[in-house]
């Protein structure tokens, strides 16, 4: 293989700082400061777990960091992963009333993190559950986002609840799957070691319908949550895909939590297939790792890209290359990649894109990474839950309250069912399959969101983005592409 290290063990580290440091003290109460507080926040209807926003930040502004940090923890037990991986600027940040001022929203991520930071410094406290235990047991399929929101709210709640993780480590994608100057995977660590502090038990190595046959936990369990995410990477289908240094997207993506940043291969001239948060998370860390040349390959217009505005920003800045309108034929290279054969493409009519026939021209390159979007794992399901109903898309379908499957006892929530959104969005099914499965453990259900509700001018609770959600068009259109990424 051509691939190999480039930088030393310095360089790598500098180059995959974190792209926004933490706010100091100064900044966090003067950033809090500018926020109107507003009692009919939209920042709250935008934000799927309904933090109270203006509650935490005007805590901060008052120098009460530590309640800060509860308030937002209560909503979103991931609340410091997603205060740095949110794209905050279509979802509260875009809500913030400042920007009808024509003023720079208030950074509300910066702020999560200045919280969640200091209670993580602290030591986070006042979060266990204080009801009597039911007795009853859940296992939840998978340690992801979904399941660990899931679990936390079920012993909120007074259930035992058992994580299965087929990986050493739970997380998810916050741990594997998160570009690493956006977030190291020790945040979303010690977010798991929150979740089990909470009373959550977690089997790590275990996977489900191999380790350990489902009928087996359905006879342990009072129920099951499934939170398995989705699987490899789409095929590109064409020649040369099977050389060695032609690698999915994600599995790049892991070795830089897996390994020391200095020790991750990459060539000398990267291309990355697709156009999504992933493809971008993907160049950008390839050319911060020392790649001569990162490009991107688009089969369609700039305008058409799934990919946020900002990440574009992002790879941009960092001196990524883009070619749009080309689509791969063939991965040139006898024994290893030597470069890629594009052909351009024009619209086809039918709301796709089609190749254009003697436009076909080479690019050099050494390494190929794919990032086209995952695949749904319905065969793995139907295995597992024999006769479960999935969607035409190959994806769960579920109650949308309860979150309840077809199949009695089973729920299930996070990229599985949605095919693929925010970590934040994977949190709120959690909490709202929790709750479907206490109202049919218990008989009660649990009205409105979970942390205090706000008292708006009305005087009537207001509504909260977990139970309210907005629609945000540039998330739909990342949403529908299945390329959404970190």
């Amino acid at each position: 293989m051509t691939l190999k290290p480039r930088l030393d063990a310095a360089a790598a580290a500098a180059n995959m700082a974190e792209i926004e440091p933490a706010y100091s003290d100064q900044q966090a109460k003067v950033e809090a400061d500018r926020c109107l507080y507003c009692f009919d926040a939209p920042c709250i209807m935008a934000c799927p777990t309904g933090i109270d926003i203006p509650g935490f930040i005007k805590k901060i502004a008052n120098g009460n960091n530590t309640g800060a940090g509860r308030t937002i923890l209560s909503a979103n037990i991931l609340g410091a992963s997603c205060a740095r991986v949110c794209p905050t600027s279509v979802l509260c940040e875009g809500a913030c009333v400042l920007l009808d001022r024509d003023q720079k929203p208030i950074k509300i991520g910066r702020l999560q993190r200045y919280a969640t930071d200091h209670v993580y410094r602290k030591g986070v406290n006042g979060l266990n559950p204080s009801v009597p235990p039911s007795g009853k047991k859940v296992a939840l399929i998978g340690g992801g986002p979904s399941s660990l929101g899931c679990a936390a709210e079920l012993v909120r709640l007074g259930h035992e609840a058992v994580i299965f993780e087929k990986k050493p480590e739970a997380g998810g994608l916050n741990t594997y799957g998160i570009a690493y100057y956006k977030m190291p995977p020790q945040v979303s660590l010690e977010e798991v070691a929150l979740v089990k502090s909470l009373g959550v038990e977690f089997r790590c190595g275990v996977e489900v319908g191999k380790d350990i046959a489902m009928d087996e936990i359905l006879k342990e369990f009072d129920a099951v949550f499934v939170g398995i995410g989705l699987g490899h990477t789409h095929m590109l289908g064409v020649p040369g895909e099977e050389l060695p240094e032609v690698v999915e997207a994600l599995a790049f993506i892991e070795e830089f939590h897996t390994r020391p940043l200095h020790e991750v291969e990459v060539g000398r001239h990267v291309v990355v297939i697709g156009c999504g948060n992933t493809a971008i998370d993907a160049v950008t860390q390839a050319k911060r790792l020392g790649a001569d040349t990162a490009t991107i390959i688009y089969r369609r217009d700039e305008g058409d890209m799934p990919a946020y505005a900002y990440e574009y920003d992002i790879a941009k800045t960092d001196g990524c290359d883009f070619i749009f309108r080309a689509a791969p034929v063939k991965i040139l290279g006898d024994g290893a990649v030597s470069g890629i054969r594009l052909v351009r493409t024009r619209p086809n009519g039918k709301g796709g894109v089609g190749p254009q026939p003697g436009t076909e021209f080479d690019v050099p390159c050494d390494m190929v990474i794919k990032a086209l979007g995952q695949q749904k794992q319905g065969e793995l399901l139907e295995s597992l839950f024999p006769g479960i109903k999935l969607a035409a898309n190959g994806k769960i379908d579920v109650d949308e309250t309860t979150r309840q499957t077809s199949v009695d006892r089973v729920y299930a929530g996070g990229d599985a069912v949605n095919g693929g959104r925010e970590v934040v969005n994977a949190v709120a099914e959690g909490k709202k399959a929790a709750r479907g499965i206490h109202q049919a453990l218990s008989g009660e259900a649990v009205e409105g969101p979970v942390q205090p509700t706000r008292i708006g001018v009305t005087g009537k609770p207001m509504g909260s983005g977990f139970n309210n959600p907005v629609r945000v068009p540039e998330l739909e259109r990342a949403y529908a592409s299945g390329q959404k990424g970190s």
